[in-house]
């Protein structure tokens, strides 16, 4: 088997919360690589190329607006089977449906806000993550 790239994103209530080195350290204790890591406020283009499937929808701008209001870290993480084996770590879009022992399950709370905030973002497939990693990662591109 090969080793797959996917791209993951700590969003604004990880890093609110303080939630990086704990989210990090479950990455790693999968046996995953970080291949590349930054800290930083999204900017409006970013947000735009990486939600685009998502425009028009009526959650669009809510989610544009908390995803770019405050930092957040984005990463490309590696290792075999990546992209689903990351998704069963992050859990269930949803907080109160996310299983005990995913990274939602165990530390997102399901809040009464327009936008679900859920910790994490993982690339859905390889075509998703080739095309994520290229929006906030160019050079890897």
């Amino acid at each position: 088997m090969t080793a797959q790239r996917t791209l993951v994103l700590l969003k604004p209530d990880a890093v609110q919360r303080s939630l990086r080195g704990e989210i990090l350290r479950r990455i790693e204790a999968k046996g995953y690589d970080i291949v590349a890591l930054a800290q930083r406020t999204a900017t409006s283009e970013e947000l735009a190329a990486h939600y685009a499937e998502h425009e028009g929808k009526p959650f669009y701008p809510g989610l544009v607006e908390y995803m770019g209001a405050a930092p957040l870290v984005a990463l490309v993480v590696e290792g075999v089977n990546v992209i689903a084996g990351f998704r069963s770590l992050a859990g269930a879009t949803n907080p109160t449906e996310a299983a005990p022992g995913t990274i939602r399950g165990d530390l997102a709370c399901e809040q009464d806000l327009p936008v679900i905030q859920n910790l994490v973002h993982g690339s859905d497939s390889e075509e998703s993550a080739a095309r994520e990693i290229g929006i906030w990662f160019p050079e890897l591109g």
